[in-house]
């Protein structure tokens, strides 16, 4: 078999990921290689915590309505019971917001959350 030797299209292929490693120290951004590597396990982190982002805000959200709730005598569980019992579908984003911006609105849903789950107010 001849040999065929890289030429066009070789070239631009690692032309390619050279500059796909540009901000890297060193060798990872001059040599094919080590290049190749770390670009490879960038993009496999880079996969990785864009699911781990949406799984961090969840925790996040979780955290501060929790807060929130204790203020009115609540627990996250029993919040979030009520919610639900009483057919409020707010997603845990938008009630982290009303808790920290509308406090007056955030009230009004505990006290339906607690009415709904029979507390006493």
């Amino acid at each position: 078999m001849p040999r065929v030797k890289g030429g066009y299209t070789t070239r631009r292929r690692r032309k390619r990921l050279l500059s796909e490693a540009r901000g890297n120290q060193g060798a990872r951004s001059k040599l094919f290689k080590s290049a190749k590597e770390a670009v490879h396990r960038a993009l496999v982190y880079a996969y990785r915590d864009r699911h781990v982002r949406k799984r961090d805000f969840r925790k996040l959200w979780i955290i501060r309505i929790g807060a929130a709730v204790r203020e009115y005598g609540l627990s996250y569980s029993k919040f979030i019971r009520g919610l639900s019992l009483s057919q409020i579908s707010l997603n845990r984003k938008s009630l982290s917001e009303l808790a920290i911006s509308d406090k007056v609105g955030f009230a009004k849903i505990v006290e339906l959350a607690k009415k709904s789950i029979g507390v006493a107010s």
